[in-house]
């Protein structure tokens, strides 16, 4: 899919004529959107996703952000964290760690059941690990999470311990993530088609009808009594029930927004967030997801990337700053990050990834690739310089694949064929278990710092029950994975930022990863909305304490 060098096409045709006013796009918040006024009951609420709809509504199987999104509904984890990124109380009351660092005691609230009618207790919550951790759940992200989980014991009723095979300085953040939200052990005794229909947990909503393709369908939970330590409002929920609606086509969803026919839309585009500023009924919810930065990531177990001077080359020819800037009007920053922004350690470095393309050619001549065909594209040993980059089309926001096909047409001024290979998910995943790719953007989010881990340690190579894998730069460095490990077992807070800064500067150097930006996480809702914020773990938006004001 060539694209002109100078071409930025806008992204929503119906939306950009509002970009020639010469609006720049709002600010945002920073993750919370608190109403005001006193909160009234009932109504429903009807939510736009643009995200995949989920195979599974139980995001133990699998483990994917569209699952996280609706399951914050519905489900509820042990611990959550604050705006601050604390660690704070949600189904665990509280929590000890042994001395040694092998096992966690988690006292649980003795008040609380599944909507089911089960009992929350150490039993409930031993069944969950289990289930993540069996490979017949076919779980990757929660898997990865409990990695270090080797045994659970129910200490009494209401206190769990996790016992680990080495320390886990990360366990807490880890386990703040919808992926290993606690389920009602009743429901998931049904088996996994029947609880993928309709997972049963402790939170503000059930789900009570799924109309695949179309809709879900969350009523009120009336005995609700569980929300975490930093609830501004624990009267709620007000909302009678909501609509979970599936719209892929981002036009769509704003107009839709814009007429009314729904109340909240996630994955707005950078030029509906321009139009919306202007738009005193529309208010803007910014909270960027932590874990990884957007980035592509070099598959450096195999050629042309396994040589680091190709994999240089490709970031000094990659233009991205001009895509950034003309595609994304201000909604996006880049980043010179493997990290996120949310994540405080994370370390940027702008110099190694400034674009130059007399030294991306003179990188490529070094390194065997110093013939041209007539198509102008390298050739070493008369193979030509082609790499294959699937893009997955559910993932990959409309603004995002221009800005690959940007990508293209400009690293092939230096001789790169980068071929584009729009795939559907599974069809993606399919091609990145086959390793039949040579980039690829595949975001991940994950709580804390050692989302490093889950994504440049060598064990990350190899496949989890589900086939699965996260380190897709194919990274297999002694070292690192030494330094990984170390941060992971330490809890002395400057050791783990120095630890994790050595780790970044490996990753960084060896241009393993080209950073892109934040993984954008953009709502936008009508002013008539209030008590909407979105959570301080993985950003997902929660109608726990939503309520409407018409």
């Amino acid at each position: 899919m060539p694209a002109p060098r100078l071409a930025l096409p806008l992204v929503v045709v119906g939306i950009s004529a509002l970009l020639l006013t010469g609006c720049t796009a709002p600010a945002g918040d920073t993750g919370t959107a608190t109403g005001s006024g006193t909160p009234v009951g009932g109504g429903t609420l009807t939510y736009a996703s643009g995200d995949a709809e989920p195979t599974c509504l139980d995001p133990h199987v699998g483990g994917n952000y569209p699952q996280a999104l609706v399951a914050t509904q519905y489900l509820e984890s042990l611990v959550s964290l604050d705006d601050d990124g604390a660690v704070i109380p949600w189904l665990a009351s509280s929590w000890t760690e042994a001395e040694d660092g092998l096992s966690w005691d988690f006292t649980l609230r003795d008040d609380v059941s599944f909507t089911d009618g089960t009992p929350l207790n150490s039993d409930a919550v031993i069944a969950n690990i289990n289930h993540i951790q069996d490979p017949a759940t076919g779980s990757s992200t929660g898997y990865l999470a409990l990695g270090k989980v080797s045994g659970t014991v129910a200490v009494s009723d209401t206190v769990v311990r996790l016992v680990l095979s080495a320390p886990d300085s990360g366990l807490l953040e880890s386990l703040t993530q919808p992926w290993v939200a606690i389920e009602s052990p009743t429901a998931l005794g049904r088996g996994t088609d029947v609880n993928c229909e309709s997972p049963v947990g402790t939170g503000p909503f059930i789900v009570s009808k799924w109309d695949r393709q179309e809709s879900i369908t969350l009523t009120r939970n009336d005995d609700y009594n569980s929300p975490p330590a930093d609830a501004a409002d624990e009267d709620g929920p007000y909302l009678d029930s909501i609509t979970w609606r599936f719209v892929p086509d981002s036009a769509t969803r704003y107009a839709a927004l814009v007429s009314g026919d729904v109340d909240v839309i996630d994955n707005a585009q950078p030029d509906a967030l321009v139009a919306a500023a202007d738009n005193d009924q529309l208010v803007e919810l910014n909270a960027p997801r932590p874990g990884a930065s957007n980035r592509i990531e070099f598959n450096s177990g195999k050629t042309p990337f396994n040589d680091e001077k190709v994999r240089e080359a490709f970031v000094r020819s990659a233009g991205v700053d001009d895509a950034i800037s003309g595609l994304f009007f201000g909604t996006a920053e880049r980043s010179y990050s493997a990290l996120s922004s949310r994540e405080s350690l994370g370390t940027s470095e702008p110099d190694l990834f400034t674009e130059d393309s007399e030294e991306a050619n003179d990188l490529l001549d070094a390194a065997g690739w110093s013939e041209r065909d007539s198509d102008g594209y390298r050739l070493k040993d008369g193979q030509r310089l082609s790499v294959t980059f699937p893009v997955s089309t559910n993932q990959s926001i409309p603004a995002e694949q221009s800005l690959f096909e940007q990508i293209q047409a400009t690293t092939k001024d230096v001789g790169f064929e980068v071929v584009l290979e729009p795939l559907d998910l599974s069809s993606w995943y399919a091609a990145l278990g086959a390793n039949e790719y040579d980039l690829v953007s595949a975001p991940y989010t994950k709580v804390g710092p050692d989302v490093l881990r889950t994504l440049f340690d060598s064990s990350g190579i190899v496949p989890a029950p589900s086939g699965y894998f996260a380190n897709h730069a194919q990274v297999s460095i002694p070292q690192l994975d030494d330094l990984l490990g170390q941060a992971a077992e330490t809890s002395d807070a400057d050791e783990r930022g120095r630890l994790y800064a050595e780790a970044q500067q490996i990753i960084l150097e060896g241009y393993y990863i080209l950073p892109l930006y934040d993984q954008q996480n953009h709502y936008l809702y009508s002013s008539d909305v209030k008590g909407l914020r979105a959570m301080p773990t993985v950003s997902t938006p929660t109608f726990a304490e939503a309520w409407l004001d018409r």
